[in-house]
């Protein structure tokens, strides 16, 4: 995947992207990251990006024509997504993510100050996505945050390539509880059920404390997920274990 991002700050991206995971797949081909400075595509000679809002209004607006320019040369003639960082976008989740793996290219476009000019919403965004109801001072995070997202979907960037499906909102649960060594720590130890080597009952275990975590921390998810009968059981389980307590 080859992914082009849009910034005032390309620099804010050297350490978040070029390390771990992310900085991984970079290496071994799979992403192909490319950074652009708006400023380079503006036309006057102070590199000037923002101007005041016309009706009047406090803060800066981002200009249209250095993004326009930038896009058309990026993209040339190609086809890509063109995503819109923005708090008036969809909310990113699991789905869109996934969604956004499946394409061979990504292109972003990071605000700052107030805002975009709306004719760059218009005609050359495809998409707008926010991480959620809040506001920071630019894109920059945000974009970042889905970057490393996405591309955690992509063949080849995890050692297991099952592992992103047992995430949480993998199966549209939050995931179940893990350990590791030492069995025991300060007096806590390790449920027996993981240790008994029995696949059946630590798969079943497993469902049933994904179950009991989503039911208490986001029971609005069940309601978006098809639910087995094993599903409907366990849950009944623990809502008898809920009354008991």
């Amino acid at each position: 995947m080859r992914i082009d991002v849009l910034t005032l700050f390309p620099e804010m991206f050297d350490g978040p992207l070029n390390h771990s995971i992310i900085g991984r797949a970079q290496t071994a081909g799979i992403v192909d990251l490319h950074l652009w400075n708006i400023r380079d595509f503006a036309r006057d000679r102070h590199r000037q990006v923002d101007d005041y809002p016309f009706g009047g209004d406090v803060g800066m607006v981002m200009k249209p024509e250095p993004v326009f320019a930038a896009v058309r040369h990026i993209l040339q003639k190609e086809e890509s997504p063109v995503i819109l960082m923005t708090p008036q976008g969809e909310t990113f989740n699991h789905r869109l993510a996934e969604e956004l793996s499946s394409e061979p290219r990504l292109l972003f476009i990071c605000g700052h100050y107030e805002g975009f000019d709306e004719r760059i919403r218009q005609s050359l965004a495809t998409q707008e996505i926010s991480i959620g109801d809040y506001v920071l001072t630019g894109g920059e995070l945000p974009t970042m945050v889905v970057i490393d997202s996405v591309v955690r979907f992509l063949p080849g960037v995890l050692g297991e390539e099952s592992a992103v499906k047992t995430d949480s909102f993998g199966m549209g649960l939050l995931e179940y509880p893990q350990y590791t060594r030492p069995r025991e720590f300060e007096g806590l130890l390790v449920p027996e059920v993981l240790l008994s080597g029995d696949h059946g009952k630590i798969a079943r275990w497993r469902k049933k404390q994904a179950l009991r975590r989503t039911l208490r921390r986001r029971p609005d998810l069940l309601d978006k997920i098809d639910l087995t009968s094993e599903d409907m059981e366990l849950l009944a389980i623990i809502q008898s274990e809920c009354d008991e307590s």
